[in-house]
């Protein structure tokens, strides 16, 4: 099976190794570069908690005086990883989506204890933050990192592209989605599609890339790429 994965790839590294132990062909396109936000100082002993979106919300946070020990909410197992890479002890991660995040915010942390503090991109694809002021929590958002579409590109990898289409695509952002439909249009890959099933992280990037003929379109969490390798 031929399997395309638009990650940047650093995050993507292991799954390309793993793919590829098993037999697959893979093919990686980086859609998107990720830059660091200068954001103000921030005085982690005001917050009981971390909310990570992403794991480049935890790769661009200055971390010098934070207590590890401090509880990190996570929005998947990857996410999580990086955080008990960098020493964190009391972390819980969600199943790969905002809105189960959410949930478990709700179930394991009480509105009278301290504030929040929301760790994201400039860019998110729910509005989290506003979604638990709602529900009476005081949360602090701190954007610390953007996402820029890649305008350069291979002429090799798309030769070799337009030769051996995938037979799967990974798409995990609505930054990555309009990236990604850029460079079909750029260049003019718009036909080529049909027999390539698109996986797509949430229904708002898949809605992105519903102009494009795919063979069919499926969502999945974080964690689910190699299960469904034999589920499609």
């Amino acid at each position: 099976m031929h399997i395309l994965l638009t990650r940047p790839l650093e995050d993507c590294s292991e799954m390309i190794l793993k793919f590829k132990s098993l037999g697959h062909k893979v093919s990686h396109i980086p859609l998107i570069n990720i830059e660091k936000v200068n954001y103000e100082k921030i005085k982690f002993s005001d917050y009981g908690g971390i909310i990570f979106t992403s794991a480049n919300a935890v790769k661009f946070l200055d971390l010098t005086n934070v207590d590890k020990n401090i509880k990190c909410f996570c929005v998947g197992n990857s996410t999580e990883k990086k955080v008990r890479s960098l020493g964190f002890q009391n972390t819980i991660a969600a199943e790969g989506n905002v809105s189960n995040l959410k949930e478990l915010i709700l179930q394991t942390y009480e509105t009278k204890n301290k504030n929040l503090l929301y760790v994201s991109g400039e860019i998110i694809s729910a509005d989290l933050d506003q979604q638990l002021m709602n529900e009476g929590y005081g949360i602090k958002r701190v954007v610390n990192y953007r996402a820029k579409h890649n305008q350069t590109f291979s002429e090799n990898f798309v030769k070799d592209l337009k030769l051996n289409m995938p037979d799967m695509v990974y798409v995990y952002s609505k930054n990555s989605a309009q990236s990604f439909l850029n460079f079909i249009k750029n260049q003019q890959l718009e036909s080529l599609w049909m027999d390539t099933n698109l996986l797509c992280i949430g229904e708002k990037t898949s809605f992105i890339l519903n102009q494009i003929k795919w063979k069919k379109i499926f969502l999945f969490n974080p964690g689910e790429e190699e299960f469904l390798l034999y589920k499609i």
